[in-house]
């Protein structure tokens, strides 16, 4: 594509041009990882490294936040000969009795690299000049960011060349990524990957229900915690603070008579026990047989949540075809053929909701558009004006300071893959009065959105798919 060819010269040219810091940003679903492989091939068939002196190959690193997306461009590599890949796990790391030091590209998560004996993080167990060039993915996570841990990884490496992929233009909760690697050296916008053809565009189905708030009234059934008389228990409140199960169960009846139940989906929920109890629903009121056919995928399900995953990203299966996340599902996950995104939670940050629309915007074969199902008001985000912006900077600088580098042998604070902040135990659960869950009504309205975050017209929505038709 285009696009990826201007990028990788882009890279390259920063590289020549002696640049330590580079930073692409691209779209989610244009291809920032086949981007990473191409300049890192070329890097490697050219024997470039940070001496220039052609005496020996680059060593490279791959950094990402989960295990999902490491492992994707684990596999995205795989035209390099296996004995110069390395996959480093704590495991191996623990067997072998210490780093691996033998390949040449090498991929991993932060969370392994902090962790060690003894609080000690195993990056500082490699020579800080070990690796020529590191390839951070998603560097707008917190890679970059002064007060994350992350950071000491990036500086303690600082001799190599550092490239940071995002798929977010500068905005005020990201501007630290942008002052650690400095302006892009190429954009892609999902406006122009959309309007290119090389991104699905999207309807938006807004759903709303007379439960969507809820006041407690003396007919419900409180069945556990305190319950606070007068007040308005609102979205966020819900299946944090509050649960009632017979809102939740309208909802899926609602989603499961609307969409085609053979399409791939994902449903973002609050919490992972939320994510459960709408797992359990779906399964309840699907008409597929298939025990499977909705699964949760969350931090909590480990390699058995990971194994649906991959089973769903599958295109050649249909089984599980509907996934329920909470977070974990956010970023990063290379699923072409998804046709519906379900949204039960607030999203209040702009970034993730970017990254959550971004899975379902990848092409495939007979996919024209899909279709996001928003229960909570989300689509209120197409409306601000940072919606596909150019990263323009409207933050406020910090004062410059001086940037204290971490020793590699300090103790760092070891984080699971990211999820949700854990919840109080005691959540209030009501249990509606009889015949109340029927009394619950619901009004569906369509709209269509370009690119660029406006609403348009079904006449210029399907314009945009498929051309003007013939008078």
């Amino acid at each position: 594509r285009y696009y990826q060819e201007i990028a990788i010269n882009n890279i390259l040219n920063a590289v020549a041009e002696e640049k330590n810091r580079i930073l692409l940003t691209m779209a989610t679903g244009t291809g920032k990882t086949a981007v990473a492989f191409q300049v890192a091939w070329k890097l490697f068939q050219t024997r470039w490294n940070l001496k220039r002196d052609g005496a020996r190959r680059p060593r490279i690193l791959f950094l990402a936040d989960r295990n999902i997306l490491a492992d994707q461009a684990f596999n995205a590599f795989s035209a390099f000969d296996k004995d110069a890949m390395v996959r480093i796990n704590p495991l191996d790391i623990h067997k072998k009795g210490g780093v691996p030091m033998s390949g040449s590209i090498y991929f991993t998560i932060f969370q392994t690299f902090m962790s060690g004996p003894n609080g000690t993080p195993y990056f500082g167990d490699y020579p800080a000049d070990f690796f020529d060039f590191i390839i951070i993915d998603e560097c707008h996570r917190g890679g970059a960011n002064d007060e994350s841990n992350w950071r000491g990884i990036l500086e303690y490496f600082s001799p190599a060349v550092q490239l940071g992929l995002t798929a977010t233009p500068k905005r005020q909760d990201n501007v630290d990524t942008y002052k650690y690697f400095g302006e892009p050296v190429y954009i892609y916008s999902l406006k122009e990957g959309v309007n290119d053809g090389f991104l699905t565009p999207f309807k938006v189905k807004r759903i709303q229900t007379t439960l969507d708030d809820y006041v407690y009234t003396s007919d419900d059934q409180i069945i556990e915690g305190e319950v606070e008389l007068g007040k308005v228990y609102e979205e966020p409140d819900f299946n944090r603070i509050i649960v009632i199960k017979e809102r939740e169960a309208k909802r899926v009846r609602v989603l499961l008579d609307e969409i085609n139940q053979n399409e791939k989906t994902i449903i973002f929920c609050a919490t992972q026990d939320h994510a459960l109890a709408i797992r359990d629903l779906v399964n309840q009121m699907k008409d597929s047989k298939d025990p499977n056919y909705c699964q949760r995928v969350t931090a909590n399900d480990g390699a058995r949540g990971e194994q649906f995953l991959r089973e769903f990203q599958d295109n050649e299966k249909t089984i599980p075809t509907i996934l329920t996340t909470s977070q974990k599902l956010s970023t990063g996950v290379d699923a072409r053929n998804i046709r519906n995104i379900v949204l039960m939670r607030p999203v209040n940050s702009m970034i993730e909701f970017k990254q959550i629309i971004g899975r379902g915007t990848r092409l495939f074969d007979g996919k024209e558009y899909f279709t996001i199902y928003d229960f909570v008001d989300a689509y209120h985000h197409f409306l601000d004006k940072d919606w596909d912006g150019e990263p323009v900077d409207e933050t406020t600088e910090k004062p410059e300071g001086p940037t204290r580098v971490k020793e590699p042998k300090e103790k760092y604070h070891v984080e699971l893959e990211p999820e949700e902040v854990i919840e109080p135990k005691k959540k209030l659960k009501i249990k509606l009065r009889d015949g109340k869950e029927r009394e619950i009504k619901h009004m569906i309205s369509t709209s269509f959105w370009s690119a660029d975050g406006k609403p348009v017209s079904v006449q210029e929505f399907m314009d945009n798919m498929f051309g003007a038709l013939p008078e």
